[in-house]
């Protein structure tokens, strides 16, 4: 690559007033001047996000080569994209986008040898320039209904109506202000959960989110006539969700508190008059993690953490629900139990080994039958289906392998591709390797890199570093074909699986929450030193990215070890870890991280969190913040606040910019276009920041 000058020293910020907010924790006063960026209808927030834009994006248009690489990008995305069928009533349906269409299209065909693909619905129609989103769909069990979710502008608001499968024709239906909800059908309607209208001029967008509902739908009907079927006046935190077995006999509730970090079950027989209005209490504790997997005669499949952190599938008795009574299906074994899907008469359960899948085939008493060969290591998902299911439905995919559509014959046991992308990536040119390195405390932390064959490890290698360390949630290899440019370039990809993930159960899950959180951190500055020691880069080639949670990672990062990376991507991060709580459903969050209302719980947010930390001259990384006018999830105040702080504080030459998306949200939904957008100006910035150019002479 060619080396380039940056012209950061250049940068001039907008001012930004401050205030003289104080608040006082416990006995600590703590400033908080840039609060009035929280308000985010005020003319003088919009006006200050204008200037912001400006700045970043004319910074962005002087990159020599950012509309190559944006070029490229747009080229190497054009290729057709699948996502996983469903078979219902012998039609299958999937998603596909033609290339560069900003959202995937609908489709349905019957379920045999060379029938061809209808549009069932296209979500490019939704809206003018592509930001609403299809976000869900849920087939009724007789299979003539199909409800269906949509979020406009990437917020997590949803919207759900019905289509008649028959006719083709949507139904009056239309339900607002849905969201962590699914849809449950029963009989003529279904069950789903929702929050009251926002109030007059509140905003819907930051708006903490009380008193979760689950209500039923009775097709045909106007929402106002729909019927309250679960809440909980004494709680205004917590979720509840509501399911149904595919018999149609159980309804399951699914229950938080906003406090504990599981859910409790309860239940009601559909089936006995007696039950009514009532709920049995299948697991009474908020404590572990329990989900309803599916029905086998009578009794409920229920996967849990309780007893046993890598979890297991038991068998429980809606009549007997009592933990002795408990049948053990799957035991807990030395990997985790990450997924059970019931289909076909058999139980396909899905293993993580070291972050990558598994999956067997077993009964539904618990035998094992087979192993569902995987064409490489990496992340196998799907695999659901209805009782009478003869195959399902799985992709593949791993850091060079494009997503692949797979059909499983359940009776032969084989796999046959059912849609595999032409993509401009060739696997066998890539390596991936996955090490374990040793954390400040000395525990293995294991992590994927990925990079053409031949690297010379020179130290000079741009190299970007993700990860996530939190929620229980896995890090798994996954295909990216905006990652796939910063390879062929010669980049090398590090994906780390830090603690407070999912990858190794309920221990290593705890091991980076709460008080341990500062483990986190320390795992990914030592995943960062374990480049730079094994010579695969140095400090000036190396960027540091995370979202949400991973984007308090690189900020809190960034902070702690200012000299560890060249330039910190944070993508709508939790900045403001003493205020987080108080917007949408950040509270619930709090078992995760704590709350600053709690003295302790404060101390430890407060030693570690990215808007309270920053140091007044230090010489920070070169720092790209992303966000969205729409993030209804962590809202867009949290990045507001750190920038205009980091711009305040930094010292250096390095820029300090935030780049705020509009009419997007979070991440899901985001049309093909803003994606590219952003990765353009993801890759243009890290380049030219490292002061390369990966298009020069």
């Amino acid at each position: 690559m060619a080396a380039v000058t940056p012209a950061s020293s250049s940068v001039k910020y907008p001012e930004t007033r401050k205030s003289n907010q104080v608040d006082d924790y416990h006995g600590t006063p703590v400033a908080d001047p840039y609060r009035w960026l929280e308000d985010l209808d005020s003319p003088e927030t919009k006006a200050w996000v204008a200037a912001q834009n400006k700045l970043t994006f004319g910074y962005l248009e002087k990159i020599p080569f950012r509309d190559q690489i944006r070029e490229r990008l747009t080229a190497i995305w054009n290729y057709e994209r699948y996502g996983v069928p469903q078979v219902e009533d012998g039609q299958l349906y999937f998603s596909k986008n033609d290339g560069l269409q900003n959202q995937a299209v609908l489709y349905v065909q019957k379920n045999a040898p060379q029938s061809e693909p209808e549009v069932l619905l296209d979500p490019n129609k939704f809206s003018t320039d592509g930001t609403t989103a299809l976000s869900g769909t849920y087939f009724s069990n007789d299979h003539r209904y199909m409800a269906y979710a949509t979020s406009g502008g990437g917020s997590d608001w949803l919207k759900v109506r019905v289509l008649d499968l028959k006719t083709r024709e949507p139904l009056k239906d239309e339900l607002e202000w849905v969201k962590v909800s699914g849809v449950a059908w029963a009989k003529d309607g279904f069950y789903y959960s929702r929050y009251a209208a926002p109030k007059a001029g509140e905003n819907q967008l930051a708006g903490k989110n009380e008193f979760h509902q689950v209500y039923y739908h009775q097709l045909g009907t106007p929402q106002q006539a729909d019927k309250l079927v679960y809440e909980n006046k004494k709680m205004p935190l917590g979720f509840r969700f509501a399911g149904t077995t595919e018999d149609e006999r159980f309804l399951v509730l699914s229950l938080t508190d906003g406090v504990a970090d599981g859910n409790r079950l309860a239940v009601r027989d559909l089936t006995d008059a007696k039950q009514a209005d009532k709920f049995t209490t299948l697991i009474s504790s908020y404590e572990h993690n329990n989900s309803v997997v599916g029905s086998v005669g009578g009794k409920l499949l229920v996967l849990t953490n309780y007893q046993a952190p890598l979890y297991r599938l038991v068998l429980i008795d809606p009549k007997k629900p009592q933990q002795a009574n408990w049948k053990t299906v799957l035991p807990e074994t030395t990997y985790k139990l990450d997924n059970v899907e019931q289909a076909g008469g058999r139980l396909i359960a899905t293993y993580l080994k070291d972050a990558s899948s598994q999956v067997k085939v077993y009964s539904e008493s618990g035998e094992f039958q087979n192993d569902v060969e995987l064409p490489a290591i990496g992340t196998a998902a799907g695999f659901g289906g209805r009782r009478d299911a003869k195959e399902v439905y799985y992709a593949f995919t791993s850091f060079t392998y494009p997503t692949t559509i797979y059909k499983y014959d359940l009776a032969t046991k084989q796999s046959t591709v059912f849609q595999a992308p032409k993509v401009e990536v060739m696997p066998d040119d890539y390596l991936t390797t996955q090490v374990f390195y040793s954390s400040k405390d000395g525990t293995k932390i294991p992590m994927f890199i990925v990079h053409k064959k031949g690297l010379k490890l020179d130290g000079k290698n741009p190299t970007y570093l993700y990860a996530y360390g939190g929620f229980d949630i896995s890090l798994t290899p996954s295909f990216s074909v905006a990652r796939m440019l910063w390879l062929e370039n010669g980049g090398v990809l590090a994906v780390a699986n830090l603690r407070g993930g999912g990858e190794y159960g309920e221990a290593w899950h705890k091991a980076g929450m709460t008080p341990n959180k500062q483990n986190v951190f320390d795992d990914f500055i030592a995943a960062a030193e374990y480049l730079s020691v094994q010579s695969y880069t140095s400090p000036k080639h190396l960027a540091i990215a995370g979202g949400s949670n991973g984007g308090l990672l690189v900020g809190a990062t960034m902070i702690q070890r200012p000299d560890v990376a060249r330039v910190a991507l944070p993508a709508v991060g939790v900045m403001d870890m003493l205020r987080y709580q108080k917007f949408t459903i950040g509270w619930n969050w709090a078992p995760e991280y704590g709350t600053s209302d709690n003295y302790a719980q404060f101390q430890n947010l407060y030693s570690f969190s990215p808007l309270h930390t920053l140091k007044q001259g230090a010489d920070y990384p070169a720092t790209m913040i992303t966000t969205a006018d729409h993030d209804d999830r962590v809202v867009p105040a949290h990045s507001f606040k750190f920038a205009a702080a980091l711009q305040e504080k930094a010292g250096g030459a390095n820029p300090q910019l935030i780049r705020v998306d509009v009419n997007a949200g979070h991440g899901a939904g985001k049309s093909t276009k803003l994606q590219i957008q952003e990765w353009a100006d993801v890759w243009a910035f890290t380049y030219y920041s490292m002061g390369l150019n990966p298009y020069g002479k």
